[in-house]
């Protein structure tokens, strides 16, 4: 099971928990208006708020399990998308890296006088103006001997991959361990009652 569809089941859950409590509350609240209201009220309703406390108990209990499962979800989620973002940036920097090394390889030859494609002199233009016009000068100093022709460093890029979106990458990854069973709130409304 994927962390998207443990965080849409469990969330269901935990959501019709917290509409139950909401209504057990309500339920508790005029219970006490009840007891307060008739004479020897505590004794004439104590069996039906005994069942009342039981029941919003049991519903806690099991919301609060779903809720700590929950936050573990979470936390795997949230991992998993900090590890995908960190590899991005790794391979962003790798990348980085080699287009340095391609750049000052590219002054190197122009400052020995070498003649190179026009696409590596851009590339080194939008690098550094400062860094092309020195190469360009240095290299027109250079001995009158027969010039060496290069082939451009970078290659005909093939359509580049789309970085995957790292929260798509965590909501697919599959879940660390199964969660508590799921058991609708009516069941365990009727666990207590009955």
């Amino acid at each position: 099971m994927t962390i998207k569809e443990v965080r849409q089941t469990y969330g269901t859950q935990i959501k019709s928990y917290h509409e139950q409590q909401i209504a057990l509350q309500k339920q508790k609240k005029e219970l006490e208006r009840k007891i307060n209201t008739t004479p020897d009220g505590k004794n004439v309703y104590a069996n039906e708020a005994a069942v009342l406390e039981l029941t919003i108990q049991a519903v806690d209990e099991k919301q609060s399990e779903y809720q700590a499962y929950m936050e573990k979800v979470t936390e795997q989620w949230a991992a998993v998308a900090n590890m995908e973002v960190a590899k991005q940036q790794g391979e962003a920097m790798e990348e980085y890296a080699i287009d340095m090394g391609k750049i000052m390889e590219v002054a190197r030859r122009l400052m020995k006088g070498g003649i190179v494609p026009p696409t590596d002199e851009k590339k080194l233009m939008e690098y550094s103006m400062e860094l092309y016009q020195a190469a360009k000068n240095i290299g027109a100093m250079a001995k009158e001997k027969e010039k060496e022709e290069y082939d451009s460093l970078w290659e005909e890029k093939v359509d580049k991959e789309v970085a995957e979106d790292p929260m798509e990458v965590a909501d697919n990854a599959e879940i660390f361990a199964e969660g508590p069973e799921i058991v609708s709130v009516s069941d365990v409304v009727s666990d207590v009652v009955t």
